[in-house]
């Protein structure tokens, strides 16, 4: 472990371990953009780190129906979400000439592979087991992947503080396999729609709903501006790694977490 030094000693690049993240940089190419690609990248690893953790937390209130303070957890979560859509301004900077100077130095890589994305969208409650095969087996991606898989999401949790609020849910809602993808249910979207009539009694719980919307939101305004943002560099071609680049981020544009708090406006 780290030796821990006398905060009268510690420097700013100590404390923030400047030394190994500045370094964490190797174009491949000699190329000027190759480094704003990585750099940009990197960045998003560290903010869906910071985002796992945050919402990690606001599992566990959640689960001790600590609901008031979900609030805090969950605004700091869309907020991150909202740095992450701004930095494809950024890498929309980066043409479609510059791009293909260094594209080929990217090999089979791809951010399809991303296991920390897969694992912010496995919390979240949008479980496609099929990703597993992208990380290997017996590594610690792998793993925390296997680990969000087969846990009971944010929705799953957030519907579960709300059956032992006082209303009820089916079995088939608070006991399944939580593996599996989850599929809206009407029972689900007739509970909330009490919670939605009747703010000021269900306060908690709507001040929640609404929390969740904020962040399926964010993640499809995110998802609009990456597709957008791979359009604008390299058109329709397929993405590196043999993935199928535009159209397949276009079909991820529906995909909602919590579907039932969209479905339920339009009863009220």
């Amino acid at each position: 472990m780290k030796d821990r030094r006398d905060a009268r000693d510690m420097t700013y690049g100590e404390y923030l371990s400047l030394e190994p993240i500045l370094s964490a940089q190797h174009p491949v190419s000699d190329h000027h953009d190759e480094l704003l690609f990585i750099v940009i990248h990197q960045t998003k690893e560290l903010w869906f780190k910071q985002t796992i953790r945050e919402l990690r937390l606001a599992r566990d209130l959640i689960r001790a129906d600590r609901l008031i303070e979900v609030h805090k957890i969950l605004s700091r979560v869309s907020r991150i979400q909202s740095v992450l859509t701004l930095s494809w301004d950024v890498l929309a900077t980066l043409t479609p000439s510059d791009y293909t100077r260094f594209r080929d130095v990217l090999g089979t890589s791809s951010g399809f592979q991303s296991a920390q994305f897969r694992q912010v969208e496995f919390m979240l409650g949008l479980k496609e087991g099929g990703h597993l095969k992208f990380q290997e087996e017996g590594s610690d991606p792998h793993r925390a992947l296997a680990e969000a898989l087969a846990a009971p999401s944010l929705w799953d949790e957030a519907n579960a503080a709300l059956a032992r609020a006082g209303i009820p849910l089916p079995n088939e809602v608070l006991d399944r396999d939580w593996s599996q993808p989850y599929r809206p249910s009407a029972e689900v979207e007739d509970a909330w729609l009490q919670v939605y009539r009747d703010t000021a009694r269900w306060w908690p719980l709507y001040q929640l709903a609404e929390k969740l919307v904020d962040l399926d939101d964010s993640l499809a305004t995110w998802r609009h501006k990456h597709v957008v943002t791979v359009e604008r560099i390299i058109g329709l071609k397929r993405g590196t790694g043999g993935t199928p680049g535009v159209p397949y981020l276009q079909s991820t544009l529906p995909k909602r977490a919590f579907p039932e708090l969209w479905t339920l406006r339009t009863k009220l």
